[in-house]
């Protein structure tokens, strides 16, 4: 499951749909320093610590708020990534953060010195394992030169597959892929009456039929749809229970 970016305006229900994501077997929540600026990752330790044993949490640094118009910078310089892990882990109440994943990489930093920052924290123990997001295939090579790679978290769906050769590049090593906006809103045309379709054929809803297509596309995807209700959360969940016949995975992916 993967916290909504923006901090939430109904607490209790925030917290609700944590514990409801817990209680639906959820073994996954990703947040990130930029979603409300560390306010979710209160809100997480709020809802869920102590936190179960079987339950990892996946944050995301990289950037520090302004007060610009665009409201944020890069932040991937090996001091400031170490303040950042270390405030995210006061925030979720951790000794180690299960998969810390670098927000977007820093053009103004070497791509050696954030990462070895971050091999650095993984050593000392503070985080277990490194991810990253937003990457082509090239910087994942690069990246993957400096340290070993746990996940890459790139936009990906049905109906949005530019990031193809990343997955494949994961798939070829093993590393785990979160597609994040893994159901396209606002979809239309010939391919989106077709997810309706097999929505009706399977009784199942579109939204849940997009996510049972990525997790029979790729062994390696992980999908993370955020959510800010326990009705969509638990929707999402259902997705787990829906199998494509081949002939209508086919349909989707043509």
């Amino acid at each position: 499951m993967h916290l909504r970016p923006e901090p939430a305006k109904d607490r209790a229900a925030a917290v609700a749909v944590a514990r409801r994501a817990v209680e639906l077997g959820v073994t996954l929540i990703d947040t990130a320093h930029m979603y409300g600026w560390g306010a979710n990752e209160d809100l997480l330790a709020e809802a869920l610590h102590p936190y179960p044993d079987d339950l990892a949490i996946a944050t995301k640094v990289g950037f520090r708020q302004t007060t610009t118009d665009q409201g944020w910078r890069y932040a991937g310089a090996p001091g400031e990534l170490r303040e950042q892990v270390d405030e995210a882990l006061r925030r979720l109440r951790l000794d180690r953060i299960d998969l810390l994943q670098l927000h977007r990489l820093d053009p103004g930093v070497p791509l050696a010195d954030q990462l070895g920052a971050l091999r650095d924290l993984r050593d000392e123990g503070k985080i277990a394992r490194i991810g990253l997001s937003e990457v082509d295939e090239g910087e994942l090579a690069a990246a993957r030169a400096v340290v070993d790679i746990a996940s890459v978290q790139n936009r990906y769906n049905l109906l949005d597959r530019e990031h193809e050769p990343v997955l494949k590049a994961c798939e070829e090593a093993g590393i785990a892929f979160l597609p994040w906006r893994p159901v396209a809103a606002g979809a239309s045309g010939a391919q989106s009456e077709e997810i309706a379709t097999i929505a009706k054929e399977l009784d199942a809803t579109p939204t849940q039929v997009a996510i049972a297509w990525l997790l029979a596309h790729s062994p390696v995807i992980v999908p993370i749809p955020g959510t800010s209700s326990v009705a969509h959360l638990e929707e999402n969940v259902g997705a787990g229970a829906v199998s494509l016949t081949r002939d209508q995975y086919d349909r989707l992916t043509r």
